[in-house]
């Protein structure tokens, strides 16, 4: 299965794909987590992220969409992906839908995880985080029994800096402008789905493994089908430019025998057949001719003479 996650900042979606994760036991493909590790692996794309990042830059849509491509390349991505963090916007869809093209491994579903704007800014402002063991907690809806305090270990809780009203407001309205819309282009293509993210955790994941299962499932059944027959197809082909370049190699054989005998085989349609060669005609030696008797009497005539 072949997924994109659509929702704003603080839906719950980067959630939603680790469960998604440990049950399909396919890959969850962040585009920060990507980038963070091209940069510490010194590739060629991590090297070029980092140079834009140094700079201020963001990181241009190429170097992001080789890293996914990269990352499709590994064997445990056969059976599937979740992608989170991209596309942000329609162009970036656009190529990211050439690209899964090119490698035959096209978006399925693209899921919105859809979340009322005043949710959203309350699960972003009040969210505090424990700096010692990583529990998280919200002041409106999760708040700590103590405020301020971890209750697993009791350490202080953090507030990020960036998790003000303001910054928050931005965040929610570049959302809204650059990739809301990718709602709409999904939804052209019939791969749209919108679950509700509100409510426990469980309840929002057994929506989404609902429409999962009654979506990709059949999907997946009949696209199996169609690679097992281009699979069969490419083998066919591949049988066929293996006897074309065998014969192509006869000819070639063939093209450096003597103009005489290659135009005496090229003439042939059958298996050569070597012919035996010509027996040489016996001459019978004639007989002795026997003496006559008219030429013995002279002799004797002769005889008599002395």
């Amino acid at each position: 299965m072949r997924i994109v996650l659509l929702g704003a900042p603080g839906s719950g979606k980067g959630t939603q794909a680790k469960l998604l994760v440990e049950k399909y036991k396919i890959p969850q493909m962040s585009t920060g987590d990507l980038l963070r590790a091209e940069v510490a692996a010194g590739t060629d794309l991590g090297k070029k992220a980092k140079a834009a990042m140094d700079a201020g830059q963001l990181v241009t849509d190429d170097v992001v969409l080789g890293m996914i491509q990269a990352r499709l390349a590994k064997p445990d991505t056969k059976s599937g992906f979740i992608l989170d963090g991209f596309p942000r916007n329609i162009p970036q869809a656009q190529s990211l839908d050439a690209m899964l093209a090119r490698l035959g491994q096209p978006l399925q579903l693209a899921l919105l995880v859809d979340v009322d704007t005043d949710v959203l800014m309350k699960r972003l402002t009040g969210r505090r985080t424990c700096g010692s063991c990583g529990a998280i907690y919200n002041i409106y809806f999760s708040a700590p029994k103590t405020s301020n305090k971890c209750d697993k270990c009791g350490a202080a809780l953090q507030h990020r800096s960036d998790d003000n009203e303001q910054t928050v407001g931005n965040r929610l309205k570049v959302y809204q402008q650059q990739t809301a819309p990718l709602v709409n282009y999904y939804k052209a293509q019939g791969k749209l789905r919108t679950v509700r993210g509100v409510g426990a955790v469980s309840a929002i994941f057994k929506n989404v493994t609902d429409i999962i299962e009654s979506q990709i499932r059949p999907l997946a059944d009949v696209m199996g089908k169609i690679e097992s027959a281009a699979a069969r197809q490419a083998a066919k082909a591949k049988a066929a430019a293996v006897a074309k370049t065998a014969a192509a190699k006869a000819a070639s054989r063939a093209a450096k025998v003597p103009p005489a005998k290659a135009a005496t085989a090229a003439a042939k349609s059958g298996p050569v057949v070597k012919k035996a060669p010509p027996k040489k005609a016996v001459v019978k030696k004639a007989a002795p001719k026997a003496k006559s008797k008219k030429a013995a009497k002279p002799v004797a005539k002769a005889k008599k003479v002395k």
